[in-house]
Order: structure tokens, then sequence, then C-alpha cells
């Protein structure tokens, strides 16, 4: 096929985006037409127009927030364009979308700014029939009202499901296990922006150094309340643009993940296992808690992956980190048994935590995708718990909020193998956090589901398990 003919068939305009609407155009039609990832596809597009920092970040707004309230863009598009939304041409239905995004959500934006650029880029990529199209939809909104009222009667499902733009499986199966409001709390902290959060290289400096040094900078940082070495930040910019993040003093990452490696707690020396490692963060975080001296193994299916894992451990002074890529199904195979002091096992899982950084996940998952990724997470834990010596520590996490991949995933483990039990020895700060944002389960036995809204980072679970003697 040539490259015309591509263009074609896939009604995509490859020349580079001219303003930060066109950018994100680019994007949304790529995510909704190829399946694309929206981070990496926005970072390729961002790369390529070289648009100011404003209008970059106005352009990541948009890519976001578009796919983010996706099902209520289209409940309300739906009773103004006929045949909405599959029988309207791809690149209109992006336009618009981003377009009604931009009026209702973005306050700063003026309404006449939003409906101008609209119909200058239908002009310029179709007719004067599709910017008649664009222009009285919009104007129509503006009129009429952005905000239409719900059908009566609705279920809470329904209605959470439409007013915050979740699938209403995931609404159904979240309203089952925390009630109707904890539920509506979840999806609202999920249509947030994610904070400006780092961890503080403890084997190079301390927290408090690095937040007096951004202050005297006028950024304004403070101490994570979850996380004992995180750092977050507001009015900062990418933390990963900074002399700090270059100087391996920082690495950015988000609160919640900060706490496996804490819990995990390797010590000085010891010989640990990072099942999956990739991109690194919770590898260079157990190397720093262990003031490099030990091993930190990190193993990763992904071949291209590992040199992120090197680079990273490079740019934070860790040589004590050793990078291996393969399937951790094999690891047995290919590591002696009972011989590590920490094994963690991030598990692949559904990604239901990280919808604020990955809003896609709440469109391209699916209810059944939960049992297959708990028999593989069941799977792996059956692998690898062997790698562990007497005595030593398995820590089991994810980024979702299921039952099945997490608390059921840990009981079935635990009922295989009574020489494993659950080990509440977790540093004191973290409990004590916990208790504060109301996240530590009574009794507490050794495994914790955060949850988006208790904190404001990513829904995470993190199960402590001890090998006994």
């Amino acid at each position: 096929m040539s490259q015309s003919e591509d263009k074609k068939n896939k009604g995509f305009h490859r020349k580079t985006p001219v303003g930060p609407r066109e950018a994100a155009l680019a994007v949304l039609q790529r995510v909704d037409q190829e399946g694309a990832y929206s981070g990496l596809e926005l970072n390729r597009v961002l790369t390529d127009a070289r648009l100011s920092r404003p209008d970059a970040a106005l352009a990541t707004e948009i890519v976001y927030g578009t796919i983010q309230r996706l099902q209520t863009i289209d409940f309300v598009l739906k009773g103004r364009v006929k045949g909405w939304p599959r029988k309207v041409e791809p690149w209109v239905r992006s336009l618009l979308r981003l377009s009604y995004y931009q009026l209702r959500w973005l306050d700063r934006v003026p309404a006449h700014a939003v409906t101008d650029e609209a119909v200058r880029i239908a002009k310029k990529r179709g007719h004067a029939g599709i910017a008649g199209l664009v222009n009285g939809v919009l104007r129509g909104l503006l009129r009429e009202g952005l905000i239409p009222a719900l059908p009566a009667g609705l279920s809470a499902a329904e209605r959470i499901s439409l007013e915050h733009s979740y699938p209403e499986w995931l609404v159904r199966r979240w309203i089952g296990v925390y009630g109707e409001e904890t539920a509506e709390a979840l999806c609202e902290a999920g249509n947030e922006p994610p904070q400006g959060s780092a961890r503080v290289n403890v084997a190079r400096t301390t927290r408090e150094a690095i937040l007096e040094q951004m202050n005297a900078k006028e950024i304004y940082a403070k101490p994570s309340k979850l996380a004992p070495a995180g750092i977050v930040a507001s009015r900062a910019g990418s933390l990963a643009a900074t002399d700090w993040y270059r100087d391996g003093l920082l690495t950015v990452q988000d609160e919640s993940s900060m706490l496996v490696a804490a819990v995990a707690d390797p010590k000085p020396g010891a010989k640990v296992l990072d099942c999956c490692a990739a991109p690194g963060g919770k590898t260079t975080h157990l190397a720093e808690l262990m003031g490099n001296s030990g091993e930190v193994l990190a193993n990763d299916i992904h071949p291209h992956k590992e040199q992120l894992i090197a680079q990273q451990a490079e740019r934070l002074g860790l040589s004590c980190v050793r990078t291996m890529t393969g399937d951790a199904a094999e690891l047995p195979d290919r590591l002696p048994a009972n011989a590590m002091d920490v094994v963690l096992l991030d598990a692949p899982c559904s990604g239901l935590g990280v919808i604020r950084r990955k809003p896609e996940i709440k469109w391209n998952k699916h209810e059944e995708d939960i049992g297959s990724l708990a028999k593989l997470q069941a799977e792996l834990l059956e692998k690898v718990h062997g790698l562990v010596k007497p005595g030593g520590t398995l820590v089991y996490s994810t980024c979702t909020i299921a039952r099945e991949e997490n608390e059921d995933a840990v009981a079935g483990f635990l009922k295989k193998h009574p020489n494993y039990i659950l080990d509440a020895d977790w540093p004191s700060e973290i409990v004590e956090a916990l208790k504060a944002g109301h996240a530590l389960p009574e009794p507490f036995s050794g495994m914790v589901q955060l949850l988006p809204h208790q904190f404001g980072s990513d829904g995470f679970f993190i199960a402590k398990l001890k090998r006994l003697e």
C-alpha cells in the first residue's frame, strides 16, 4: 500500500500539527482508530509539533480529559448528531468530542475560541458541510445548555456511569464491593489530574534537603503523607526535566508505588529479586533502601526494557542492580531455589488503579479480562515463591482494584502454601500514614488495598508474606 493510500484509508493527516487542538486531534484519532496508548502517542506528536509549553499542556489536558469523559461526551452528542458515533467520519468524531470537552470542562478556555478553532480545523480538513455541522452542534450546545439532564429512573450504577464517564460494568462491580458512596468517590478521583510526585534517592541525599532546595527555587513541594521517601510538588512542570532528576537525586513515581519497596524493607547486603521490573522504579527503590549494598536482580520479559532499567540504575548511582530478561514464570529454571531474601512480584494486572494516568484503560479493559489475569497472577505466584529462602519475604503487588487479582489471589496462594503467612511487620511510618488516611484495614494482617480517593495517589494493592523457617 502506498503512503497516500495509507493516509486515505486511515483518515489521518500525517503532517505535523500546527496547534494544540490539532495535536490533540491527531492523538485522539490514533487512540480511537488504532488503539494507540495515549501517553506514548501524545509524546510522539508533541515531540514532532514542538509546541510551546502552555500549548503542549493544553493539548495534553484535552487528550486525557476527552478520553476520561468519553462516555458522557458521547451521551450528549448522540442526541445532536445523527448516527453518532460510528456513522460519523472518525476525525470529525474526535474533533467534536475534544471541542465539547473544552466547552464543558475547561472553564479557562473562552467558548468562542473553542468553536472558532473547531470550525477552522473542520474547513481545513474537510469541506463546508462538515464545518457547518461542527459549528451548528457546538453553538447549539452553548445556546441550549452544555449539561443536559440525565434520564429519569436510572439505577445508581447507570447514573454514576453517565455522570463520571465509566463503563457500567465497572461501576456495578465497585458498588458491590465498596458501596455507592465509595464507588462514586473512586470514579471522581479517576478523573482528576495525577499529582506531581517523586521519590528521593535516600542513598544520595535526604528528603529534607531536596524540599529545602525546591522551596528556595519557589517550587511548592511538601513531604508525601503516604510514602516515607516521597515528595509532592505543584507548579513544578516536569520533575524529570529538573537538575535533581538529572543528578540522580529523584525518581518520578506515584506515592502508592513507592510503598512497595518500603514494605519489602530489604536490608543492606541482601539478595533481592524483582520479577517484573520495568521500567525500574521499584527495582531502584529496593537498591536505595539497601544503601547500594548487596544485589538486586531485575527481570523483565521485554528485552528492550532491560536498557531502561539499567539506565535508571546508572542515573541513580546504583551499582548493585543486575538486569536480566525472560518470562517470570521461567525464573525458577534460571535461579537457585531458596536463595532470595526478598522476592517482589509486581504482577501484570488490569490496571484499574491507574485510570487517571491511563484513561483508555476504562474503555479497553473488559470484565472477563480480570479472570484471565487472576489466573496468570496465580501461576506466577506458584512459580516464584520457591525462590524465597526460609525466613525471607515475598511481596505481591498490583496497580488494580479487583479482589480476584488481589485479596483472592493471596488467599488462594496461602491456602496452597501453609509455609507462608501474611506479615503485618510493616514500617511504622507507613502504618501510621495508612491509619491517618483511614486506609488501614482492621484487623491489619499484612495486606492493603489503596484507593485513589484516599491519598490522591494511584490505586494499589500490596501484600507482604513471610516464608516460615
